[in-house]
């Protein structure tokens, strides 16, 4: 169902209101560079920022825009899970392919909660639900025994996992149905997760370098496994460099540097420091992207 180099894609701002000619020219970029889906209100769309009504209209927008070219995967998650459900329920209504629910952060529940919360999410609506893993920003990693008694609720059908942990991500497919989507959170580890099992990735990197993405995760869902490897290492520098700075300051300032968005971020994030922007100004030109 949701498989290959999916991005999640910044929401481009000018003046601190969403520019949704930028926005939209964007998803344009993504899908003529073989992008396999979007997801918006991913954390590298600033969703933490955003208020309840641009959320839902920015994911009814994309929708709207991509009229189908490609799957689109609405980030949904909450620490409040009736707030989750109400995004996750105007999600389904505006036509969004799939959710993208994030362990709720600063709460730090217990393993009874995550699977409490997330089995009421999948309750309220036929979309299909993906878990989102990622204890770096959330204090919380859900347990692979956790995964597998959440996998067996029809409509949750697949993790994106941004643990950093292979035992994690071989546990988990392991332990869950064939047909349960693994999906790489992080860039640097779509090779190795996709050599144990797993499907693609939810992409930071796709971003600015779509095309390279695609054609590394195809690769390696075809067999092609040294070609996969050759673009992995080519892509290193740019997947690390993305991270310099706390995401999305770094993709942000790339695709600014591009031409692609005016680079402008939402309090409390803030432009990337001088150093930075000139390290990662660097990395791109190296990796011909500039």
């Amino acid at each position: 169902m949701f498989k290959g180099s999916i991005v999640a894609i910044v929401t481009p701002m000018q003046n601190d209101k969403i520019d949704y000619e930028a926005f939209a020219n964007l998803i344009e970029f993504q899908i003529q560079n073989k992008t396999a889906g979007i997801v918006v209100c991913g954390c590298t769309g600033e969703p933490a920022t955003l208020t309840m009504e641009e959320h839902k209209a920015i994911v009814k927008y994309a929708i709207d825009v991509v009229k189908g070219r490609c799957f689109v995967i609405a980030g949904t998650g909450s620490n409040n899970t009736k707030e989750a459900i109400e995004l996750t329920e105007e999600a389904e209504q505006a036509g969004a392919d799939g959710a993208l629910v994030i362990t709720p952060y600063y709460n730090k529940p217990m393993p009874q909660g995550l699977y409490l919360h997330y089995k009421k999410i999948a309750e309220s609506v036929a979309l299909p639900v993906i878990i989102y893993n990622v204890p770096s920003r959330t204090g919380v990693s859900i347990l692979p025994e956790t995964v597998y008694e959440l996998s067996k609720i029809e409509n949750i059908v697949g993790i994106k996992e941004a643990s950093g942990s292979l035992d994690q991500v071989s546990n988990i497919i392991r332990l869950c149905r064939q047909d349960f989507h693994m999906l790489s959170g992080d860039d640097s580890l779509t090779l190795p997760i996709m050599a144990v099992g797993g499907q693609g990735v939810i992409s930071v990197a796709a971003n600015i370098v779509p095309l390279q993405v695609s054609e590394m995760v195809a690769s390696a869902l075809s067999g092609d496994w040294e070609n996969a490897r050759r673009l992995h290492i080519e892509l290193l520098p740019i997947f690390k460099g993305l991270f310099i700075e706390t995401n999305p300051i770094p993709v942000k300032a790339a695709l600014g540097l591009m031409g692609k968005i005016s680079p402008e971020w939402r309090l409390p994030l803030t432009p990337p420091s001088d150093r930075s922007l000139a390290k990662l100004k660097e990395i791109l030109i190296q990796g011909k992207v500039l």
